[in-house]
Parts: structure tokens; sequence; C-alpha cells
């Protein structure tokens, strides 16, 4: 199906065109016609698949069709992170092009001046306001926003804005709004605390639902079998011989990016971090860096790299095993982008065993296992059943006590620029 298909009106059509989209991606196709309805939805589907443009286009159509204040909020879209929230705005300034529509992206991290910015963008009544749940609510906490002509609220990831801890936020912020009005749920997954959110927010949602893709074929995956104090040696041999170009390096925490970063340095090679903890100049200049190949690996969490999106990535690497399915799927998707081939390596230790086997049964397939070079010693035998995940649900980003994991057997081995529309689209 193409976009001149669905009943978007001309000014967004025009900008679909103008920015290069033809096609329209399942999850667009499912979702449109009945946001164009201002139903209200619980759509899952992982990052990827056009779900910013889901929300978006029908979003932009409803406001040009129908009758708003143009000096008040019309739409809030709240996003997990100060990328994912740069990133909304970003496409929002290409669809709005040939729309009078003003947008404020509001997250952490900048100067005194972006905070200005933002505070005008909340008190003048930018139509579409993008933010970061804690930094609406330090805005609101400071002073009075009018939020009574919000028709429109989106929530873009939210089983990360849960992983975070945002539940309470973004509660608070939702009393704030008229309880007439059309809710929007996006999530890549579905553990039990979104569906307590969605039928908390949402009134009589319809519910879509994409499957989970499997990885294109353009994409190298392999694995190592190895330990856990193996995995920084490993990545040093898998470069003696040659010079790593666009590498990303995933790990589960900040605390371990850190220390991966760290290690990869004093090992000789050109490796930098991207976590919550840096400030919004310092992550400009990182990205800045691996953009301009003066810094060749990347290593990055799952919600940091959620702002990440360069096309020449040619390596993917899973220092661990990503907790889930979803999460390898997008994390290895970040390489053979634009037709172009790449390579996916997983490090994979005896308690992350049953987590990667998770991930082959979905695949359908046994990754390629890679012997680890000699001189590191020896490595553990691929046996997933000898370890088993006894925890009975998802954990909402905490880390698994000591005692989560059993063995079962004994076997040894083992800005938007507030009222300004940028002149070009991106």
């Amino acid at each position: 199906m193409n976009f001149d298909e669905l009943p978007l009106c001309d000014a967004v059509l025009d900008a679909v065109y103008a920015m290069n989209f033809d096609e329209v991606t399942p999850i667009q196709e499912k979702t449109i016609p009945l946001l164009l309805q201002k139903r209200d939805i619980i759509a899952c589907a992982q990052t990827g698949t056009g779900k910013t443009a889901a929300f978006i286009l029908p979003l932009l159509h409803n406001l040009q069709t129908t009758p708003h204040s143009s000096d008040k909020i019309n739409a809030l879209i709240m996003a997990p992170t100060r990328e994912l929230a740069q990133q909304i705005d970003q496409q929002m300034e290409g669809f709005s092009y040939f729309t009078p529509f003003s947008s404020v992206a509001v997250y952490g991290g900048n100067d005194g001046a972006g905070w200005e910015v933002q505070k005008r963008g909340l008190t003048m009544g930018a139509e579409v306001v993008i933010a970061t749940p804690g930094r609406l609510l330090s805005h609101i906490n400071l002073y009075e926003i009018d939020f009574s002509d919000v028709q429109y609220f989106i929530l873009d990831e939210a089983d990360r804005m849960l992983d975070m801890g945002f539940f309470d936020d973004i509660m608070l912020i939702a009393k704030k709004l008229p309880k007439d009005r059309q809710t929007i749920l996006f999530s890549a997954t579905m553990p039990p605390k979104i569906r307590t959110l969605a039928k908390t927010l949402l009134n009589n949602p319809a519910e879509v639902k994409i499957a989970v893709s499997r990885p294109p074929e353009s994409i190298k995956q392999s694995c190592y079998i190895c330990h856990e104090n193996q995995k920084a040696a490993i990545i040093r041999n898998l470069f003696t011989h040659q010079e790593p170009n666009k590498v990303l390096v995933f790990s589960g925490s900040k605390l371990k990016v850190k220390e991966i970063a760290k290690t990869f340095k004093t090992m000789g090679l050109k490796a930098d971090a991207m976590h919550s903890d840096l400030e919004q100049a310092d992550r400009d200049r990182v990205m800045h860096e691996f953009r301009n190949n003066r810094v060749n690996i990347l290593v990055a969490t799952d919600i940091v790299s959620r702002g990440i999106d360069i096309d020449d990535i040619t390596m993917v690497i899973n220092f661990d095993v990503p907790r889930e399915v979803e999460d390898y799927v997008h994390r290895i998707g970040r390489t053979a982008r634009a037709k172009a081939e790449g390579m996916s390596i997983t490090l994979v230790s005896e308690k992350e065993m049953y987590k990667f086997k998770k991930i082959e049964k979905f695949l359908g397939k046994s990754i390629e296992k890679t012997p680890i070079p000699p001189d590191l010693g020896n490595a553990p035998t691929y046996n997933p059943k000898e370890y088993q995940d006894t925890r009975p649900h998802r954990n909402f980003g905490r880390k698994p006590t000591n005692n989560s994991y059993k063995k079962t057997t004994n076997n040894s081995q083992g800005s938007k620029k507030i009222l300004v529309k940028k002149k070009n689209v991106e």
C-alpha cells in the first residue's frame, strides 16, 4: 500500500513524498485509519517499523482538518529519553513542513537557554509538545501550564518508560489532561504493567499487534560461548589485525557501559561511551566523533541507543545477551541498513545461555558458534539447560538478585526551535 491510498490531507501527503516515503509499513497500515477515526489505540510494534510516522501523520491530519486553538497545547507526545524525543521532533519538523503547526521538544541535559525555549513553548502554547516525563514535570512544578485543550495524548515506547520508573510521573501528567481526549500507547512488548497502564489511561481501545520480524539475511549473525571475564579479550582479539569501523557495542547497564569503554581505551581502541549520565553537549560530542570516525567503537545502553540513527554501522556486538528477543532484533538491526551488509556478534556467558537459546528459538535456527582464540583459555560448553531463569516475570529494570539463577545439574562444564520552522526537510 502507498501513502496516497490513505485518507490523509494534501499538506501531510506532500511532506511524506518530500521526505521520500512511498510504501506504508504494516504498523502504519493498521493504525493510521483507526487514528484518523480518533480511536484510542494500544499498539505493539518493535522499534524500526515506522511507528513514529504511524502516530505523527494522523495527528497532523486531525489538527489540519479539525478546529483547534492555535495558541494552546493540542497534543502531548511522551518519550522515555531525550534521544527519542529529539528523533520524534525531527520527524515532526519534516512531516509538518507544509502545515502551520508549531512544536517544542522538552527534555533535560541542555543549558538555561534551552530551558527558556521550552518554557516559552509550554506557556505560549506550541500546538505539539514532545517531552520526557521528568523534564515536563520539572516545568509543571515551577509554573502553571494550560493543558485544557489537549486532544491527543501519545505514549511512545511505553514499556521503556515503565522500565525507567516513570509510571507515577505518567499518571501525574495524565491527571492534568482533559478526560475527553484520544490516547495512543505504543510499546515494543506487552508485559502486565503495560496492560495496567492501558486500562487506566485508554478508553475502549483498539489493539494492534505487529509480530516481531526476524533480522534480515544481510546480517551475518555469530556468537562466542565464553566466560564473562573473557569477553573484553575476545573483542581485543577481533581487532588485532583490523581496525574497527563504526562498531556499536551494547550492554545492559550504564555502569557496565562505562567500565567496558574504559577497558577498551586501555587496550588502545578508539572507544567512547553513550549513557544517560552524560550531559547533552557531551552526547552530541560523542556522536559527532563517532560519525566522523574519530571514535571507532561506541558502547551504549539499549535505552540511549534509540536515539542513534546512523546508516553505515558495520558491526553490532552484544557484550551482554539482551533480556528480550525484541531487544536483540532491535540491537542488531542497527547494522545492514540501506541495503548494506553487516555483522552481529553476541558474547554468551554461562548464565546467559538460557536467554540466548530463546533468541535462537525465535529465529528458528542455530546461530554460528565461533571458537574463542586458544590463548584465552577454555570456554564453557553451550548447554542452555544447565541454567534456567527462575524469575516469574520480566523485572522492570531491577537487577536480578544473586539467587535469581538456579543451576540444574552438577556438570562442571560450565530544539525544536520554538515557533520557528526549519526551511529544509531532514
